[in-house]
Formats: structure tokens, sequence, C-alpha cells
């Protein structure tokens, strides 16, 4: 029987519960997908608290020896289990009953950095990467994605410099758009920045969160509400969160694998398009909603058209949005070929990276191809409603 714990999430009676409330797999046809991709070959950094490469999920699919050693300071220590959380919706393997990723053949990459909820001496924070420091140094990797399931009020000229430096290396990054609890819902860093796909999260039945931030940074949505994650830090069990954009963003992720994986000679200006032109919605795509975006992620519907045209890969679809034109220039330099998972190495053969980040020279800090659910969305997104979502231009 399941309890509910001080922090209002639902705690699972067993780990073997996980899987059974990730409602969303079956609506968004996982199974048939995995048949034509599973992410295999697609690298993603994740960028967050840190995650544990030794939870039964992902054990083989974390990669500790590709982070960059001058910010691999204790990256498999998550101190909340969110980073944890988020690598296993991307590429959990479900062993053990833990979560089953929706790119299950996808690697993860670790980056841990410093956020509020990290209880450290001075010391620890030194060492502890930032935001910009993780991205530059991603950027740097033959990691294609960036998972950003994090969020801040703020931030710097330097993040700003570490996200543009990403764009024109031709990497995706991705971010949740925040809770809006604050400064009434409005989108948080680094979503809010040019150059990141901003994502919010939806319900069961096809509707944008309550609680989710919006403006016109949102550009995608994805499952969000009754997601299973680690409770806390012990990795004891499972709790089924409420409303939260963080792992809707971790579900675009994924599907941006599968659709890499796939068409391996896509630039990230193809991926993008494909995300946008296939996700559901009851508007025009030229009037994309304030709350939804371009609507919500239907990956299936790439990889079972083999005709789909991905459009030109030098054009950015988001250059009016991103005001720069760095993720189409960006296509001029050839993107890595996915490695052969035989090549890359996990942390079940190396030794967990421990170098100490560098001095800080930096300002501190469906989806659902539901046939019934796209019904429901297209109800609650018509007459007024549609007019509320719609972003003012």
């Amino acid at each position: 029987m399941a309890t509910v714990t001080a922090t209002g999430l639902t705690r699972s009676a067993a780990a073997a519960d996980a899987q059974a409330q990730q409602w969303y797999l079956g609506p968004m046809q996982a199974e048939r997908m995995w048949k034509t991709s599973t992410g295999k070959g697609v690298k993603v950094a994740v960028i967050d608290s840190g995650v544990n490469a030794g939870t039964p999920a992902l054990k083989g699919q974390v990669l500790v020896d590709e982070v960059p050693d001058a910010v691999g300071y204790r990256v498999t220590d998550d101190y909340t289990g969110n980073g944890t959380t988020m690598a296993e919706l991307i590429a959990g393997t479900g062993a053990g009953g833990g979560l089953k990723g929706l790119a299950p053949g996808a690697k993860i990459v670790p980056y841990r950095i410093e956020l509020d909820e990290l209880r450290a001496d001075d010391e620890e924070r030194r060492k502890t990467p930032d935001l910009a420091e993780a991205i530059t140094a991603a950027a740097d990797t033959d990691a294609r994605i960036i998972n950003l399931s994090v969020s801040w009020e703020w931030f710097t000229g330097n993040d700003q410099a570490a996200i543009d430096y990403a764009a024109s290396k031709g990497k995706l990054l991705i971010a949740s758009v925040g809770n809006g609890v604050r400064q009434e819902r409005a989108i948080a860093f680094p979503a809010r920045n040019p150059y990141v796909l901003g994502v919010t999260s939806i319900d069961s039945s096809g509707t944008v969160s309550k609680n989710a931030a919006g403006g016109d940074d949102v550009d995608l949505g994805a499952p969000g509400e009754k997601i299973p994650r680690w409770c806390d830090a012990t990795f004891r069990s499972y709790c089924v969160g409420g409303p939260d954009t963080r792992p809707a963003a971790a579900l675009v992720s994924a599907a941006a694998a599968l659709i890499w994986s796939a068409h391996p000679d896509w630039s990230v200006n193809q991926v993008t398009r494909s995300l946008i032109d296939t996700a559901s919605r009851s508007w025009p795509k030229d009037t994309p909603s304030r709350y939804a975006g371009y609507g919500l992620i239907r990956p299936r519907k790439v990889l079972a058209d083999a005709d789909y045209d991905p459009g030109p890969a030098d054009v950015d679809p988001l250059v009016k949005e991103n005001g720069g034109n760095l993720l189409a220039e960006s296509a001029a330099t050839p993107s890595p070929t996915p490695a052969d998972d035989a090549e890359q190495s996990s942390v079940e053969d190396s030794d967990t990276v421990s170098a100490t980040a560098p001095p800080r020279n930096h300002y501190h800090p469906l989806l659902l191809s539901l046939s019934a659910a796209a019904t429901v969305l297209g109800l609650a997104l018509t007459g007024t409603a549609v007019v509320r979502l719609r972003r003012s231009r």
C-alpha cells in the first residue's frame, strides 16, 4: 500500500511498482517505437545534482569515464535524487523493478553542479562546478543532447555564453520551464534562454499542468504529472510526484535520442524540427501556445514515417525565437557519428571520476500518441481556452 511522505509525494510500497506507474509509456506506444529505435548510440549529458550510477536501472548506462576531468568532481554522488531520476527516465533499463527509460538504448554522461539543495561547506562548493562550467564542458564532448531539468530565477552572462557555445557546437539543449511558483508563473532559466528548448508538463488527459510556467519560451509539452521518481538521495524507494516540468524535459530529451539514433546524419535543426512538426496540437503551428508551445511530443510519428522530410539541415526552425543563427551555422560542421555501444565504457568497468574542478572564474550563480488523449486535448484547448493559451506576439 502506498503512503504519503512529509514532502507530499506518494511513496511506492516497492520499487517494482515504479514501472507500473509509468503511465505514459503505453499511450506513447513505447514498445512499438523500440522496434525502430531505442536511442542506441546517442549520448545524453544530464546536468543536475549528480547521477547515481549504481541503481539497478542505470547499471551499464552511465559513462563516467567520458566526463571531462575539470568538471568530474563526485559526479555519481547525487545529493537530491533528481539527477538519477532524470537519467532513469531517459535511459533506464527497468532492471530490478527500476524505471524504464523512454530511450533505454541511449547512454548517460553525468554532470554534478551546485544547486540550492547542496548542503556543503565552502570547500565542497568550490569543487562543485557551476552551470556554465558544466555546459561548456559538455559542449566539447560527443554528447548530442544536454538535459537541464533544473531552474533558476536568474542567470549570468557566463551562463548565456556557455549556452551559445554549446549551440555553436550543434548541441540540443533541453530544459524544464519551471513550476511557476514565483513571479506569476514566469518561465525559469535556463529554459528562458535563447537556444534552449523549454518544456512544460502535461497530465494523462493531455492537459497542461496548472502550476507549469507559461510564456513565449515554452516550446514543447511532455508527461510531467504523477511520474515516479526517487524519493530522496537515500535511493531506498520511489515516490509518485505531483505536477513537475523536470521529468517532462527528460522525456523530451529521450524522444530526441530516439529520433537521432534512427537518423544519425540529421542535424540538431532537423531533430528539433521533427519534434515540432509532429507534436499534437489543436492550434496553428505558426501561433504557438503560451503554455503548450508547439504541442505535445509524439516521436513515434517521426519513427513510423519512412518518408518524413526533416527539412534543411542548416536552418534553425526556431531562429526567430532564438534571435540568432548559431544552430544553423553549427550544421556546417559534421555531427559526430554515434559510437557503437560495445565501444563505450560505463561506470561498471571504470573508477568513479573524482577530479577537482578548477577554481571558478565565473559569476556564481507526447507526447502522447494517444488518440484518446489527443481528442481530450483538442477539446480542452478549443474556444476561449485556446485564446488563453496562445502566446502574444
